[in-house]
């Protein structure tokens, strides 16, 4: 079970999710080169953010939560760096994707939206994108398909094609 992560200067990384929480995070925080205190999250190419932060904290469940709970097999998936406000500001998400506004301009767009920011104004109006965030171990693991004749989940966003 492996996802592809981006970040950095248009680095991806296929990453094993068959593990605890806790060593995906800490994986992630080492190859995005952020202090081990670093709260963080992955934009699927949907535009879901998920939290890899539920479940880890204390007083939670004793079994670890599985990072394969979360994350959709094969997934797509940007490194985001989560910044709690202090005194009342927002939270920042930022991405660790360089030039994510260039590459995948729905992506920069859903990131502002969470953060608070106004939106960049380019004229065209883009669909709400949903956030997803992990905790309780569901059996629909928070999948959103739509409903009809094509069962197959709809791609809204230009990352790459996934090879099988």
């Amino acid at each position: 079970m492996f996802i592809t992560v981006m970040f950095g200067a248009g680095c991806q990384e296929l990453v094993n999710i068959w593990c605890s929480l806790v060593t995906l995070n800490a994986h992630l925080r080492q190859r995005g080169q952020l202090p081990p205190d670093a709260t963080i999250a992955l934009l699927a190419e949907d535009g879901n953010l998920v939290s890899l932060e539920e479940g880890l904290e204390e007083g939670t469940s004793p079994a670890p939560s599985m990072g394969s709970s979360l994350l959709q097999e094969r997934g797509t998936y940007v490194l985001v760096q989560v910044i709690k406000g202090e005194g009342g500001a927002p939270t920042r998400y930022e991405s660790l994707l360089e030039n994510l506004d260039e590459r995948y301009p729905e992506l920069a767009e859903e990131l502002r939206r969470l953060s608070g920011l106004p939106a960049t104004g380019n004229g065209t109006q883009r669909r709400r994108m949903s956030t997803r965030h992990g905790g309780g171990g569901g059996g629909s693991r928070g999948q959103h398909r739509e409903q009809g004749p094509n069962s197959r989940p709809r791609r809204t966003g230009s990352l790459p094609s996934r090879t099988r």
